[in-house]
């Protein structure tokens, strides 16, 4: 598939999935969407050879939201009362999209520039670990334009920052800056501006040069959102069942007992 409104590089066993929209500071119509889905499912599948993904947004924005200008609003065909369905782009185009991120056996960074907002705040909080410029603020937009928080928002900030916090983004609609999302723990890294690539790329690079096992951790992490304790306790005994049988298991142990440094093969 070639590529218009993103950019994917892989270097090192990091692949860098740029938004690639500038001049909409990366609106994420139904085209950009499409290609996202398309892209993080190649390398879940291993094209390219990455291990680790680095998830950004080129120029002054990381994603302003749905495009209303464009796909986005195109998508919202007639419902049966004949009004419009907002919901419909969600259940064809932006669940499957952010479900395959968040279901990717891949570690995912988020490197956040400038303006994270509406289904664009919750890519940014889709990463395993998220990077924020110093520039960066998230936003729940969707009260300005009378809709609701998608793309999981509502999944993703009551389990990040507490009911009453994820509320007030909701219901307020107030930019959150850099400095406070970490305050309030939903990034783990804010870093000047000029330094957002570098960190975000060198965590990627220390998880992509990581055992085959972060996958199932990141994995593991997910389901821990809705397992109950005896749930998630399975869920460990038959991550671990699958981790066990690795090269890496065999490598890491091996480097143990030798004492040097372990050369995991992600396999």
């Amino acid at each position: 598939m070639d590529y218009t409104k993103i950019k994917v590089s892989v270097n090192d066993g990091v692949a860098i999935v740029t938004m690639a929209d500038p001049a909409t500071m990366n609106a994420a119509g139904m085209d950009l969407a499409a290609e996202l889905a398309h892209a993080f499912s190649d390398l879940a599948a291993g094209k390219g050879g990455a291990r680790a993904i680095v998830l950004t947004g080129e120029g002054r924005g990381f994603c302003s939201g749905a495009n209303l200008a464009g796909g986005a609003a195109a998508a919202r065909e007639l419902d049966v009362d004949g009004k419009p369905d907002a919901g419909r782009a969600l259940e064809t185009i932006y669940n499957p999209l952010v479900t395959i991120m968040k279901d990717s056996p891949l570690p995912l960074v988020t490197a956040v520039n400038g303006a994270a907002a509406g289904i664009g705040c919750s890519f940014g909080l889709l990463g395993d670990l998220i990077v924020a410029a110093e520039s960066a603020y998230f936003l729940q937009a969707f009260r300005r334009i009378g809709l609701v928080p998608d793309g999981g928002s509502t999944y993703l900030l009551p389990r990040m920052i507490g009911r009453a916090r994820a509320m007030e983004m909701a219901l307020m609609g107030d930019k959150i800056s850099a400095a406070k999302a970490l305050e309030w723990g939903l990034v783990n890294r804010v870093v000047p501006d000029a330094d957002l690539m570098t960190v975000a790329v060198d965590l990627a690079k220390q998880l992509a040069s990581g055992p085959a096992s972060l996958g199932q951790i990141r994995k593991l992490i997910w389901e821990s959102q809705d397992n109950s304790w005896s749930e998630q306790l399975q869920a460990e005994r038959k991550a671990q069942k699958i981790a066990g049988k690795s090269e890496d298991f065999i490598e890491g142990v091996s480097a143990f007992l030798q004492k040097r440094v372990a050369a995991f093969k992600g396999r």
